[in-house]
Formats: structure tokens, C-alpha cells, sequence
């Protein structure tokens, strides 16, 4: 592991686990209700706690790793080696705004190869409700870290080893667009009755960071938007560290500057979801 991502990541991760105790505090004491009702407010504007959140995480990494700025005004053409920091407000606001524990802060940081491609090299995802923190590197696995009555325990995380579809526990996320939703409800259709338990609780980054610390043994999602890189980067670099794996669903990689349907597995149990999912993409490409 480089000790220098190393040590960025375990600084990133005290950054956000500050940001997600403001947090945290503002959804135990909630002095503004209106997010309660969705005719007054648009979940895809974010609370003005997210935007607080938001300016607070990039202030504090600019002040330790400045690098190149920010994914969100990266210029359109980048060179090899450049790095930005992508900071996500909330992830999981419907949830957050609704007293749930599953939501997330999420820290990811993007470089460019000598391709021109922009992977993330160093994700966090915290959950303050949960007191877990999940952070990875390039090339260093994965680590969960959970506060306990004995002090921070950290520990290696690894997928399941479940080797097929029957008897699993798979998790799915959907928009609440019905047009966007129906894919993922087709395939829950289409499986219904072979997994043990099929979840639905998310948001993203966590769905992700339970398939690669076993607690699921796959995910799914359709029409994940640019709103979500974010949170989708900071998981992807967990489950890739962990050894899972994150494609689309029609098998391609995962891209940065579109929309994408995704699935992320223990990598056992692949290949008997693909056939279902890409005969939904499919589908999809026919319409």
C-alpha cells in the first residue's frame, strides 16, 4: 500500500467522520421538518445540512492535499496523473431525512492514467448512525473501522464466499421515478424466490461496502446518475481493494461521466445474474 494514500485515506476518513457527527447531531435535533414532505422539498437539492457538509469535507482535504481541486470543476480535458477530490453531501437523504440509521459520508479521489481515464484511487464511506467507517486505497485492500466499548477496531474486509444465487442475500436500489424503478423491480421479479433475502434499504455507497465485507453477496441498481459518483466511487475502490467485483450490467466497466446501471458481487455468483440483468439492459436498449 503506498503509505502516502495510506495516510491521506485514515486523514480523509477523521475528516468525514467530523462532518458526519454535525450531521448526525442535526438529524437527532431536527429544527426543520418541511424535509419530512415530499411536495416541499426536492430530495435531489439536498438539505442545506448537505451543502454545510460539503464545503466543510473539501475546505479540510484542500487544506491537507490540495492536489488539482475538485472532480466537480475538473477541466474537460485532464492530463495523466492529475487528482480531484470527489466529496458527496448525504448519501441516502431520503433516510436521513426520514430517522433512519443507513446513510453515509462519502470521500473519493479521483487520478487520471495515461489513457486519459479517471479511476478513484482512495475512497471512504462513513456512516454515523452505524459507527462504522469503511476506507480503501490503490492496491492496499480494504479496512472497516468500528467503534467499540474497547476502543476503534479495524479489520480487513472480503466478500462472501456464497457460490450461487440460490440461498443468497442480494440487495437492490431503485430511483423513485417510476420509469427508472421498473427495471430493478423487473429483476427482482425475475429472481424472486432464489435468493434467501432480497434487501432494499441502501444508499449506494453501503450497499456496496456490504457486498465487499460479505454482509451481502451482490447488488444491484439501474440508472445511477452523475449525482452519484460520489457515492458509487468511494464504494467502488472498497469492493475492488476487497476483491469484489463492479461492472455494468451488460459487463462493461463502470464510467465516470455517464449514467450506468450497476452490479457489484462476490464474484461467485456473477454470472448467474448477468443473463438476468442483461436481458433487462437489453430490453432497456429496445425500447
Amino acid at each position: 500500500m503506498s503509505v502516502e494514500l495510506r495516510s491521506l485515506a485514515l486523514q480523509a476518513a477523521r475528516i468525514a467522520q467530523d462532518a458526519g457527527q454535525h450531521a448526525l447531531n442535526d438529524q437527532m435535533s431536527p429544527k426543520d421538518l418541511s424535509p419530512l414532505d415530499p411536495d416541499q422539498h426536492n430530495y435531489m437539492e439536498g438539505l442545506e445540512i448537505e451543502k454545510r457538509l460539503i464545503r466543510f469535507v473539501t475546505n479540510r482535504l484542500l487544506e491537507i492535499a490540495p492536489f488539482d481541486g475538485c472532480w466537480e470543476d475538473r477541466p474537460e480535458h485532464c492530463q495523466p496523473g492529475q487528482r480531484f477530490w470527489c466529496v458527496g453531501g448525504i448519501d441516502g437523504i431520503i433516510n436521513y431525512s426520514r430517522s433512519m440509521a443507513e446513510w453515509s459520508v462519502t470521500i473519493s479521489l479521483f487520478e487520471f492514467n495515461e489513457e486519459g481515464s479517471a479511476q478513484p484511487i482512495l475512497g471512504v464511506v462513513h456512516a454515523p448512525a452505524l459507527n462504522v467507517t469503511y476506507l480503501a486505497v490503490r492496491q492496499g485492500g480494504a479496512i472497516r473501522m468500528r467503534k467499540t466499548q474497547f476502543g476503534e477496531k479495524r479489520e480487513k474486509v472480503i466478500p462472501s464466499t456464497q457460490r450461487h444465487l440460490n440461498g443468497s442475500v442480494v440487495s437492490f436500489g431503485m430511483s423513485h421515478k417510476p420509469v427508472e424503478s421498473i427495471r430493478a423491480l423487473n429483476v427482482v421479479a425475475a429472481i424472486a424466490g432464489r435468493p434467501a433475502d432480497i434487501k432494499r434499504i441502501g444508499p449506494a455507497s453501503l450497499d456496496l461496502c456490504k457486498v465487499a465485507d460479505g454482509t451481502y453477496d451482490a447488488y444491484f441498481e439501474p440508472h445511477l446518475h452523475s449525482w452519484d459518483v460520489p457515492a458509487v466511487s468511494a464504494g467502488a475502490i472498497v469492493i475492488w481493494e476487497a476483491q469484489g467485483r463492479l461492472r455494468q450490467w451488460d459487463g462493461g466497466m463502470v464510467h465516470w461521466r455517464s449514467e450506468n446501471d450497476v452490479v457489484a458481487s462476490n464474484g461467485l455468483i456473477y454470472n448467474e445474474l448477468r443473463p438476468i440483468l442483461l436481458s433487462q439492459a437489453r430490453a432497456a436498449n429496445e425500447e
